[in-house]
């Protein structure tokens, strides 16, 4: 009788992956719940946990979903992303992004962008002429954002972010926004889907709504289907914003670039990079299975180029 000898098969390393929210939202909003289940279908296993959950320093890959506060730790936030082993997206981008300087790097790079007027603490300020949006260089979720039209209250606001050790961002009110924001999601770098953001500033005089976790301002979404010449403006601040950190747009993630105006004369609100809501609820159900599945397919790409592959652990 013979023996059939043990075959050797190789070791399949299954890398321990997080998706951080932050302690008052440590599974996220709710728009991020079908993510697990299609990552799982990749052979990849995650959990939630907030970012500042000392299990999330163990993990092999930790990808950033719902930290919304952030800008509140700022300092401390960012030296725990210095900590975990790896980052989606990456250290030195939430670095940049986390400070709305960006968007002068981005209009230096010749990307349609809203005029933006930084203030730091102790300097003289110049407001432009009409209404104006006043927040906080360092902010998230719309929090400490506010329109004005009386110039004493507009001063006021930008001396109180000031006088907090804060730097103010002022910005003309572009009436466009009336009509709400585009939001244009990638994935990888590549074009993914959209969706439409209402107006979330009231008048001044008037307090916008939170969400009950306090985090950020509650916001209308619906789905959309923007023209070409918004996504090439998205495109734009894509590469604009990878060339001056250094990386490939494949490098990234996620991304999601807010756009004011029509396909006449789009302008870049905000570039999120960190942490942005990616309505996947605006998508119907066969169209969000399938663009979940490809942000899945491009955390399966990150973990093969940072070495978490499947045969990354494999013995000699």
């Amino acid at each position: 009788m013979s023996v059939r000898p043990n075959l050797a098969r190789p070791d399949v390393f299954h890398p321990s992956i997080v998706l951080a929210g932050c302690p008052r939202l440590v599974a996220g909003d709710g728009d991020d719940d079908g993510l697990i289940a299609a990552l799982r279908t990749r052979g990849l296993h995650a959990r939630w946990l907030s970012w500042d959950d000392p299990q999330t320093e163990t993990a092999d890959l930790v990808i950033l979903r719902a930290a919304w506060d952030y800008a509140e730790r700022r300092e401390e936030f960012l030296a725990w992303t210095r900590r975990v082993r790896h980052l989606l997206n990456a250290p030195e981008v939430v670095a940049w992004n986390s400070d709305k300087h960006y968007l002068q790097d981005l209009a230096d790079a010749g990307v349609p962008t809203v005029p933006s007027y930084f203030f730091a603490p102790g300097d003289k300020v110049r407001l432009p002429k009409g209404e104006v949006v006043i927040k906080p260089a360092i902010g998230a979720g719309s929090i400490d954002t506010g329109r004005f039209v009386d110039r004493a209250a507009a001063g006021a606001h930008v001396a109180a972010l000031q006088d907090s050790g804060r730097t103010a961002l002022v910005q003309p009110y572009d009436a466009r926004v009336e009509q709400g924001e585009t939001a244009l999601v990638f994935l990888g770098g590549r074009q993914s889907h959209a969706f439409t953001k209402g107006p979330m500033l009231p008048p001044e005089g008037e307090s916008p709504t939170l969400h009950e976790s306090g985090t950020y301002v509650e916001e209308s979404l619906a789905p959309a289907d923007p023209d070409f010449e918004m996504w090439d403006v998205g495109v734009a601040a894509l590469a604009a914003a990878s060339r001056h950190l250094g990386i490939e747009p494949c490098e990234l993630l996620y991304a999601r670039v807010d756009l004011i105006g029509g396909s006449d004369d789009p302008v870049v609100l905000e570039l999120e990079v960190i942490e942005p809501g990616l309505g996947w609820r605006q998508l119907d159900e066969r169209t969000r299975e399938l663009q979940q599945r490809a942000f899945a397919l491009e955390v399966e790409s990150a973990c093969e180029r940072l070495g978490l592959g499947p045969l990354s652990h494999r013995r000699p």
